[in-house]
């Protein structure tokens, strides 16, 4: 399993990034797939994830109306739309294959980092 995110960056409160994240070696199609985010000195916080075909997707609490979660099964890619960002935002961002901690704790990227800055 390998997955490869990108997109990440450093933007002002209010902005919008789109974090991609380019998975191989394993059927992408079959999987579940989260995103994640680990703020400074902070545990893992599960964002957003979403099921096989694109549907269902479910949001975390914290930015549920702002981002919004996708995937090209093709192309082997999922995507986070982040839209109206806050300075809370910011985190190392994880893609994860599946949806359990304990699945998301061994098979996720490296992250990309996004800062929001007031």
């Amino acid at each position: 399993v390998q997955l490869v995110e990108s997109g990440g960056g450093s933007v002002q409160v209010g902005g919008s990034l789109r974090l991609s994240c380019a998975a191989s070696g394993y059927i992408f199609s079959a999987y579940w797939m989260s995103w994640v985010r680990q703020a400074p000195g902070k545990g893992l916080e599960w964002v957003s994830d979403i099921g096989t075909t694109g549907w269902p997707t479910n949001y975390s609490d914290s930015v549920k109306g702002r981002f919004t979660i996708s995937r090209d099964n093709a192309g082997k890619t999922l995507y986070l739309q982040m839209n109206n960002l806050k300075p809370e935002d910011t985190a190392v961002y994880f893609c994860a294959r599946g949806r359990s901690s304990t699945t998301i704790a061994t098979n996720r990227g490296q992250g990309t980092q996004v800062t929001v800055s007031s």
